[in-house]
């Protein structure tokens, strides 16, 4: 089984943001063998936001609200079909009001969306073999928090991935991945604004310490 890490690719025909409006938040996840907090806080109901259409279309997939995602009844429908797990809540999100930050035709209304929640807890990065820099030292076995300043791939760990299609890794929960049934999924039934990079090439280097910038030299100054 392959394995990608999942981004928004920026810009694009389908290129939608969502913020929310109800300001509703539940304590976050907490680990279970040292008590550290994991992620972010808990998006709670009512489940109320507005879009902000950058592209012509509405995306399938859209980044939420506290780890989650939005997604449209469409994929949900997909996504079920196919037997595919890993996203759990599928709660119906009010859509209160549409920016459209494009010139041309005025899209339709926007399509219904579920918020959902990706597993976390069973799939477990390899430390050792992943190249992740970090200040800090692990100090739990079972979160593996460092605090990430630097990636250049990442490496599961052998034995930890339960057959989750959707999940976030023990070791980097701000990393979201998806299975190869799942970029299959992608393929088959939408193109939307998304883009899938497999796990060992992954790189979120923004200091340069993986791959140095090459130095930006000033141009010469006119006597």
């Amino acid at each position: 089984m392959r394995f990608f890490v999942l981004e928004k690719l920026r810009e694009g025909h389908h290129d939608t943001e969502f913020n929310r409006l109800s300001s509703n938040l539940g304590p976050a996840m907490r680990c279970p063998r040292c008590g550290d907090t994991i992620g972010g806080l808990n998006w709670l109901p009512p489940y109320q936001g507005e879009l902000e259409l950058h592209g012509k279309d509405f995306g399938d997939l859209l980044k939420g609200p506290c780890g989650g995602l939005l997604i449209t009844e469409r994929f949900a429908k997909d996504f079920k079909a196919e037997g595919l797990t890993g996203l759990s809540g599928f709660h119906p999100v009010e859509v209160m009001r549409v920016r459209r930050n494009h010139r041309g035709p005025k899209s339709g209304p926007p399509p219904s969306y579920l918020f959902v929640t990706p597993s976390y807890g069973h799939p477990a990065l390899d430390m050792e073999r992943s190249r992740i820099r970090s200040k800090k030292i692990m100090t739990c076995t079972w979160c593996r928090y460092i605090g990430a300043d630097a990636i250049d791939g990442l490496t599961l760990e052998a034995g930890t991935w339960n057959g989750e299609d959707v999940f976030r890794p023990r070791g980097l929960w701000g990393v979201l991945i998806v299975s190869e049934r799942f970029m299959r999924l992608v393929e088959r039934y939408f193109t939307s604004h998304i883009t899938l990079v497999p796990l060992e090439k992954y790189v979120w280097d923004p200091l340069g310490l993986y791959h140095p910038r090459p130095l930006q030299l000033e141009p010469p100054s006119k006597s």
